[in-house]
């Protein structure tokens, strides 16, 4: 794709799945890649892979739910390669969701961990990597959000809460920098088959969902890959402030 060589670009939450996928890919396409994760030896496992094959990465271990630990981040990306191009945010805390029951009964302090990483975690980035950016002259953000966000489910309220707000957050950047050359987009998948719901999940609820899609197939990583390089590329420059579905047409708007 064009413009994403020697690009550098921050990926938080990329140790495994999609966005190690999407480092993968970022790398691929020449951008020099961030990889960070609060599972460190997971960043380091993708970051290595991606050196090992011609490219070019460092791991960075960071909490998202604390603000001086993605200042850290966002620093040591632009002492390493001298600023900073493009984001994708893409990190969430897979335990909590799946505690994460209905609004009568969910404990407090799933709810408080789902905002604190989904939400105000993505804020975080957000805050300290837009003035990087606009000392570039421009860049562009990715969210991880999720069909979640607008189908309705009768579980899982912090998770869509926070997924609906993502959206948000990416409307309210590209309206705010937009005109300062600031792209901010939300990629919304349906079901995608990471190695850990290709081995956890029941067959007979896999081959169920397959049947709410309009697709021969279940979406694989490198579907959400494709599209988070897409959008951070200049192929992707006049898309903005958008939530854009990847998910075998689960969801049609």
């Amino acid at each position: 794709m064009q413009g994403l060589q020697d690009k550098v670009i921050l990926i938080a939450g990329a140790a495994t799945g999609l966005g190690a996928a999407s480092a993968r890919r970022l790398a691929q396409e020449g951008a020099k890649v961030v990889v960070g994760d609060l599972n460190l030896a997971g960043a380091e496992e993708t970051a290595a892979a991606i050196n090992d094959t011609g490219g070019r990465a460092v791991a960075v271990r960071f909490d998202i739910s604390d603000d001086a630990s993605v200042r850290e981040l966002v620093s040591v990306a632009v002492r390493t390669y001298g600023g900073l191009d493009a984001v994708h945010i893409n990190a969430g805390d897979m335990g909590a969701v799946q505690q994460d029951t209905d609004v009568v009964d969910i404990d407090l302090a799933i709810w408080d961990r789902t905002i604190a990483v989904n939400l105000r975690g993505h804020m975080l980035v957000t805050r300290h990597t837009v003035p990087e950016l606009l000392a570039r002259g421009g860049g562009a953000i990715v969210y991880t959000s999720s069909i979640a966000s607008f189908t309705g489910e009768p579980k899982r309220p912090a998770y869509a809460v926070t997924k609906a707000g993502i959206n948000a957050l990416a409307r309210h950047v590209a309206s705010r920098w937009g005109r300062d050359g600031v792209r901010a987009n939300a990629i919304t998948p349906g079901l995608i088959l990471t190695p850990e719901i290709r081995d956890g999940a029941p067959p007979e609820m896999l081959k169920a969902m397959l049947a709410r899609t309009r697709s021969p197939r279940h979406g694989e990583a490198s579907d959400v890959a494709g599209m988070v390089a897409y959008l951070l590329s200049d192929e992707g420059s006049w898309i903005n402030g958008q939530t854009v579905n990847v998910d075998g047409g689960t969801v049609l708007r």
